[in-house]
């Protein structure tokens, strides 16, 4: 993730530069994940929030710009996970802290009730500084459907001069009362030569952004949380060959849930490869050419099944056993 001390991907920048000009009171993101709608989502915020703002981009230097970098801005709300608010190093409410301290219950991987309680609170009191009070929301469709309706109202006709940013990767699940009440704003696609070249400043070699660009779909973010899970271009070109050899070793260090999305990337492509179509997370040159389409489908639809149960899987290493051993009955010609 980006903040204030690093600079943006030029994709990120132009879209800042469109959104901070425009007026609305509600502004939902949207787009598949990977694309930068938390970055985008904050540096917007920045902005808005700048006692000094330069051409409409935060300055950077202000008393408001450094409390946003220190998670410490009064006039900020955070409605996440609290998972991925404590990945993202934003606090918690003293309360929700304080349970998961003491081992009552889990950080919440949905958008909690309280927090859009507290959410709901925030926007009646009035702003400490000059400017608005921003609320934004990410991933806004972990709101589950109690949270969304709650929220709907205040989005609607928010207190004051409070502003909301909902960021979402998967749009679709959100209800439609709440894209009805946003501008929509539709994340851009990098083209493939200005995302290596990011990568490549976020410190990946050159050959091997290429690869984890494609591993990831095109999505630059994601290349660098496949990076960060030590996924090189080695590993990556080497999984179609070892699953053909019902070999999940090179497997063993991610989590089933990984596993699974990993499966499904090339199965996916394999499936692509038997048409003649062109792949998309691998290239056609790592991959066996199967002439067993009926169970690369097979494999697809318990990939979606295992997928269903794999954050609590009854037996991991069965689980992955089994796959393995289908992903080599499906790659063999």
């Amino acid at each position: 993730m980006t903040d204030s001390k690093h600079a943006l991907a030029p994709w990120i920048e132009e879209q800042l530069s469109i959104l901070t000009k425009r007026s609305g009171h509600a502004w939902l993101l949207q787009g598949p994940s990977g694309l930068g709608q938390y970055t985008l989502s904050l540096e917007l915020a920045r902005a808005w929030l700048c006692l000094s703002p330069n051409e409409e981009r935060a300055c950077g230097q202000c008393s408001s710009c450094h409390l946003i970098d220190v998670r410490a801005h009064p006039d900020l709300y955070i409605l996440m996970p609290e998972v991925q608010m404590l990945d993202l190093e934003w606090p918690l409410p003293e309360k929700a802290q304080k349970e998961i301290d003491d081992k009552v219950r889990k950080p919440s991987k949905e958008i909690r009730v309280e927090a859009v309680r507290d959410m709901v609170e925030f926007t009646q009191r009035t702003a400490t500084g000059t400017t608005a009070k921003i609320v934004l929301i990410y991933p806004a469709e972990k709101l589950n459907l109690y949270a969304s309706n709650m929220i709907l109202k205040t989005l609607e006709e928010p207190p004051g001069d409070t502003r909301f940013i909902v960021a979402s990767e998967a749009a679709h699940l959100l209800l439609p009362t709440i894209r009805s009440r946003c501008q929509t704003h539709v994340m851009v696609w990098p083209d493939t030569q200005q995302a290596v070249q990011w990568l490549v400043q976020e410190g990946i070699e050159e050959g091997e952004a290429t690869i984890l660009l494609k591993a990831a779909g095109g999505r630059p973010e994601d290349s660098l949380h496949l990076a960060s899970l030590g996924i090189d271009a080695g590993l990556w070109n080497q999984i179609p060959r070892a699953l053909a050899q019902a070999d999940a070793s090179v497997l063993d260090s991610f989590s089933p849930s990984q596993v699974i999305l990993i499966m499904q990337k090339l199965c996916n492509d394999l499936i692509a490869n038997y048409f003649n179509s062109e792949t998309r997370y691998f290239t056609k040159s790592v991959l066996p050419k199967s002439q067993n389409i009926k169970a690369l489908t097979q494999w697809f639809k318990d990939l979606s099944q295992a997928a269903k149960t794999a954050e609590h899987p009854y037996n991991a290493g069965l689980m992955l056993e089994s796959l393995a051993v289908q992903a080599s009955k499906a790659l063999q010609n």
